[in-house]
């Protein structure tokens, strides 16, 4: 996977946000203070009066956005995982979740590769308690061409959503004519020993992994679940009872996120081993993202220990 071509999730989201303003004018575009990071500046460099700089405000930048999507504007709100998730939670809630106003919350820095800005900034909570509101469809793009495709979507689709980028440049494992579905998993790598279920960076890291298991005769099926919800459930469940085991991979808590989310499908519709990579009960630190990543078990290394160990329990 290293010798992949590589880009950062925001800055596809940067670019594809331009290339819908240019198309659309009902397209608005708000940010809270960090437009040059969420890179939603350059919307506001082309399109000055469409765009809002809210200030260090998210709830009051969620409030503002759910009064534009009612007056009829597709209205995109941006800022980092951590603020938009757990400050504006209530806002979320309130105003664009139970009204099903059409407000896209795009952020950036999720997860534990916002780095050295530790565990203030890094949301590794935010895929759990998005997911837990009605009406609201999450999103974690695997790369920059999906993200692409998503934002797309997102413009065409009526309602609220939480679609959550990362920071860092990332291996892109899509083609540029992949057709991208909400709420639709996609099967990247056929396997008949185990289905690896994962989201945003750890697609990548999962394809690494069942390489890998190929040389010791492993046969490992990749699939990408963008769409946290609605989740994939016939996918997840026709990909575990072929292959009798389970392994999700994301870069989140393995409670309530993806792995939370696939656990509750099976244990309600397909009964097989599960083992969850993700990061632990715990609150992230400062470091390098590289670094951290080791730490906190999200490797292809710690893909291929969960692959192992749900084998042998399948046997």
């Amino acid at each position: 996977m290293s010798e992949m071509k590589t880009a950062a999730t925001r800055d596809a989201y940067g670019k594809t946000l331009v290339e819908l303003g240019r198309e659309n004018p009902d397209i608005v575009v708000l940010d809270a203070d960090l437009a040059v990071s969420t890179k939603t500046a350059l919307f506001r460099k082309e399109f000055p009066a469409r765009f809002f700089d809210m200030g260090v405000a998210e709830q009051d930048m969620i409030g503002t956005a759910a009064g534009l999507a009612a007056s009829g504007k597709i209205v995109f709100a941006s800022t980092f995982a951590v603020f938009g998730s757990g400050r504006a939670w209530d806002q979320v809630r309130m105003s664009v979740a139970y009204t099903r106003l059409n407000v896209k919350i795009v952020v950036t820095h999720g997860g534990i590769t916002t780095g050295e800005d530790g565990a203030s900034h890094q949301a590794n909570e935010d895929i759990a308690i998005m997911r837990v509101l009605p009406n609201l469809t999450v999103i974690v793009p695997s790369d920059a061409v999906e993200t692409a495709k998503a934002i797309r979507s997102a413009a065409k689709f009526y309602g609220p959503m939480y679609i959550r980028l990362s920071r860092l440049a990332t291996p892109i494992i899509n083609k540029e004519d992949y057709e991208f579905k909400i709420g639709k998993g996609v099967v990247l790598r056929d396997g008949r020993d185990v289905t690896v279920f994962a989201c945003g960076i750890m697609v990548a890291k999962a394809l690494e992994a069942a390489e890998a298991l190929k040389q010791e005769n492993i046969d490992c099926r990749v699939v990408n679940i963008h769409t946290i919800k609605p989740i994939d459930q016939e996918l997840i469940i026709k990909c575990a009872a072929e292959t009798g085991a389970a392994v999700t991979a994301e870069e989140h808590s393995i409670i309530g996120g993806l792995g939370g989310a696939v656990a509750e499908v099976l244990g309600e519709n397909q009964s097989v081993p599960l083992a969850r990579v993700g990061i632990k009960d715990m609150f992230g630190e400062s470091g390098k993202p590289e670094q951290l990543l080791v730490k906190y078990g999200l490797t292809p290394e710690e893909i291929i220990k969960a692959v192992k160990s749900v084998i042998k329990r399948k046997k």
